[in-house]
């Protein structure tokens, strides 16, 4: 008969545990893995099923009840840790989609959205066409694999039970947010600024020959210019995301490189 003392049982627990927390932080929080349609069950198994393939790799474990003040926090810091990698990944993977709606506003089709289960919101139906082409490309580069090596390798960099963080990392956390404006705006820019000296000209006309109202010449024009312009720009798509990719993942190394606590004063 098989004897399995509470230490054993509690050992087992913790070695799965805390790491299913940090990984289905993740799962939830990134955008492929986190997806609407994607059951809660299966999101689950697969957290579940990394945790035991990961669990005997990894650093030893700090002895500290499940049960207690001290074991509640390193769930939480599990939880923030999983957060940070799947809402750095949201955000590289969101640039595309922000020039989408950068495009389509341009283009005139602010008013082509539907509701888009996976965000809760209208979204510009260009914006979502350009994300489900980014989410393909993502993983045709095999980012979700390199996504899933950099969380595997964190528990080397920030090992389970470190007690802290460095505040800088938030701080670079929330800077990073800001690449969606700026890489969404340089991806949108050449078709942005063909398409409002189009509405520069389609004005300047409209003043010259009233009767050429917009609304007969404008919306047309803007609209095929646009999806010429838009043929174009999916030439250099590719090497775009390439770039946004391998800046997002080394930003992401960085950025659990700078979470590990700040050694303390002698």
């Amino acid at each position: 008969m098989v004897n399995i003392t509470f230490d054993q049982l509690h050992g087992w627990l913790v070695a799965f545990l805390w790491p299913f927390a940090r990984i289905t932080a993740l799962m939830l929080s990134a955008p492929l893995w986190g997806h609407s349609s994607i059951p809660r069950q299966t999101k689950l198994a697969l957290g579940g099923t990394l945790a035991v393939v990961v669990a005997p790799i990894l650093p030893p474990m700090p002895e500290v009840p499940i049960v207690s003040w001290a074991g509640l926090g390193i769930l939480v810091e599990q939880l923030l840790i999983g957060a940070a990698i799947g809402l750095t990944v949201r955000v590289m993977l969101t640039v595309v989609q922000a020039s989408g709606d950068f495009i389509g506003l341009q283009m005139g089709l602010a008013f082509a959205t539907f509701f888009d289960p996976s965000s809760g919101t209208n979204m510009v139906v260009l914006s979502r066409i350009l994300y489900m082409i980014t989410l393909l490309m993502f993983l045709a580069f095999n980012g979700h694999l390199m996504v899933l090596e950099v969380l595997v390798t964190s528990f080397q960099t920030l090992p389970i039970g470190i007690g802290r963080f460095n505040p800088d990392a938030f701080i670079m956390l929330a800077r990073y947010g800001g690449t969606i404006y700026t890489a969404g705006l340089l991806l949108a820019l050449p078709l942005v600024a063909s398409l409002l000296i189009v509405n520069l000209s389609l004005g300047i006309l409209n003043r010259a020959a009233p009767q050429l109202t917009v609304f007969n010449i404008g919306f047309p024009t803007s609209l095929t210019v646009g999806l010429i312009l838009l043929m174009v720009l999916m030439t250099d798509l590719g090497s775009f995301l390439e770039r946004l990719f391998s800046q997002g993942l080394g930003f992401l190394q960085q950025l659990l490189e700078t979470m590990a606590p700040l050694p303390m004063a002698g």
